[in-house]
């Protein structure tokens, strides 16, 4: 039988289970719209391609399956490559289609022509350029396979209008051979050998037996549900304070007595303190990012470190460690769980309890809200989401959250109860605004039977304003909280600290009324500073599919604290 390009494209799609793709159609990529409307994939028309992307990343961070975007050629792919990049970052598997201009125009500055298979290379995993359809057999099992297994990430596709015009002939049998491999995890490239592996584990067991004072520090490679049941086994025997990255966030939940929250330059106190005088450190699916360590040598000065991580690149790399494995924790930690249950530990029953107290010490609604202040408190108002949400008839674990990027994506991270993996979705080391949207557009078409809460500030929330539109046309049971300060709240915020309050261009001349402006997209709205019970109308399970926006004032000299300026240990944040 004789197909197209973008009929293989779309073929082997839907092989891969690829059920919904966001994006926007344009001359180079019409060949695969046109196939596209004639398949089972749902497709949804974004307003914004960078929003195709972040969908893609919603859908893809919350399931952990890989999704795809799709964007044509210049401009269009240029506009889709800061969420690519964005998902490198944060090693997320998603899978971006372009359309090309025709390959006999390639280099003569055609209408709409970039050279994004070149301009993809240091923002991908991998990119490939698509020169026949026959190379389609080979590309797009090779996109699902790179983007997946291993450290997770961005693949592109880059592929000629014309290559997706052409018909070559195919048989059922080259369909077969190119799905076979789905669900099949190749053994990773750099993966410890056993015989390797066997002469680690005695080191680890002498670093566990002489340590007094351990911390499990996860991070993203934790933030799947297997690696949080691989941890709560863990932590059954080996009792230790646990602190995450940014990105670990959920892999051990809020409520855990283990748990000492966030590290880093807005970490919680007791978790900076934890990481500064443990004497020894098992980091596990986590990178030693500049955000979380501070002065590298100030993070845990005295500690041996026990190194986990699929990504063999990332060890040593900031931090030498005593002993390194490249695996994934699901298939590592069982085997340090068993070493401690049989050999036994040694540390001090007071560690943890130390960190516990000082932890409930120093976490407060409090912690850097101006004095007498009447407005409301955005800690306590995202610490009460769930609760709120519950009286509604919503279970807390049916909530996912997005974030935007700001001093609300902070207070977030340090207040919203995350218990489980895969529900606390925000832009980590790319922190790039007007995530938080589309990435919660994601997050509702791949999960349709929870409720998706966006925290944004006034200044995030316009960087992707006009996916409302999409939000609307989709009717998804999205709810968005934007905080109203009138700032680029974490600008406004460094100025004061670090700049003698020069706040220069981070306090806008005009803030926008966004509640006409959700009306205007046809999206109910509330002022949470007007109705106390706002909630009803947020998260009222009898609307469900129904987004709604809430709009909540509040004075721009709250703070995020702790807050830990350049050049000082992790230990020395200001925290009042």
């Amino acid at each position: 039988m004789k197909l197209s390009g973008a009929q293989i494209i779309v073929r082997l799609l839907e092989g891969y289970g690829i059920k919904t793709v966001a994006g926007i159609p344009g001359g180079s990529i019409l060949p695969l719209y046109d196939e596209l409307n004639k398949s089972s994939i749902k497709h949804v028309l974004v307003r914004h391609e960078q929003a195709a992307g972040f969908i893609a990343q919603g859908m893809a961070r919350s399931t952990g399956k890989t999704a795809v975007c799709l964007a044509t050629s210049g401009p269009g792919a240029m506009n889709l490559l800061t969420a690519v990049a964005d998902a490198r970052c944060d090693s997320i598997p998603v899978i971006a289609i372009t359309g090309q201009v025709n390959t006999s125009l390639i280099g003569t500055d055609a209408f709409q022509e970039a050279d994004t298979f070149g301009l993809s290379f240091p923002i991908t995993k991998h990119s490939i350029f698509v020169k026949s359809g026959r190379e389609l057999f080979d590309a797009i099992p090779k996109a699902f396979e790179v983007a997946l297994n291993g450290r997770p990430g961005p693949v592109l596709l880059d592929i000629p209008r014309d290559v997706q015009l052409k018909e070559i002939e195919v048989d059922d049998a080259m369909f077969e051979h190119a799905l076979s491999n789905i669900g099949k995890n190749k053994p990773l490239k750099f993966q410890t050998s056993e015989e390797e592996l066997q002469k680690k584990l005695p080191a680890i067991q002498k670093l566990l037996a002489r340590s007094k004072r351990p911390v499990l520090f996860t991070g993203g490679g934790c933030n799947t549900f297997e690696a949080a049941s691989v941890l709560e086994k863990f932590l059954a025997v080996c009792r230790m304070p646990v602190c995450t990255s940014l990105m670990g966030i959920g892999s051990v939940p809020e409520s855990s007595e283990c748990f000492a929250g966030m590290v880093g330059m807005h970490g919680n106190h007791a978790a900076n303190v934890a990481m500064h005088d443990s004497d020894l450190v098992i980091a596990v699916g986590v990178r030693f990012d500049d955000r979380a360590t501070g002065v590298v040598n100030k993070f845990c000065p005295d500690a041996k470190i026990i190194h986990i991580d699929v990504d063999a690149a990332e060890l040593d790399k900031i931090l030498k460690s005593s002993v390194s494995i490249v695996g994934d924790v699901v298939n590592i930690l069982p085997l340090v769980t068993e070493l401690a249950q049989k050999e036994g530990t040694n540390f001090d029953p007071e560690w943890l309890k130390k960190i516990s107290a000082l932890r409930k010490e120093n976490t407060s609604f409090l912690c850097g809200r101006p004095e007498g202040e009447k407005k409301a408190n955005p800690r306590e108002f995202i610490a009460s989401v769930p609760e709120l949400a519950e009286k509604t008839g919503i279970p807390a674990q049916n909530l996912i959250v997005t974030t935007d990027v700001g001093q609300h994506q902070m207070w977030t991270a340090q207040y919203y109860p995350v218990e489980r993996p895969r529900s606390f979705l925000t832009s980590g080391s790319l922190g790039t605004m007007g995530f938080g949207l589309p990435a919660a557009i994601g997050a509702a078409l791949a999960n349709p039977e929870k409720r998706v809460v966006c925290f944004s500030g006034d200044g995030s929330i316009m960087m992707n304003l006009q996916e409302l539109a999409t939000l609307a046309e989709q009717n998804l049971a999205v709810t968005v909280i934007i905080f109203v300060n009138g700032t680029l709240g974490m600008v406004y915020q460094q100025q004061k600290f670090l700049f003698e309050k020069n706040y220069s261009a981070s306090v806008f001349d005009y803030v926008p009324d966004f509640l006409t402006i959700a009306k205007g997209f046809g999206i109910e709205a509330v002022d949470a500073s007007v109705d106390s019970d706002w909630y009803k109308k947020a998260f009222d399970s009898s609307r469900k599919n129904k987004p709604c926006i809430v709009c909540c004032p509040i004075n721009p000299e709250e703070n995020v604290l702790p807050f830990v300026p350049g050049g000082r240990a992790n230990i020395d944040s200001i925290r009042d």
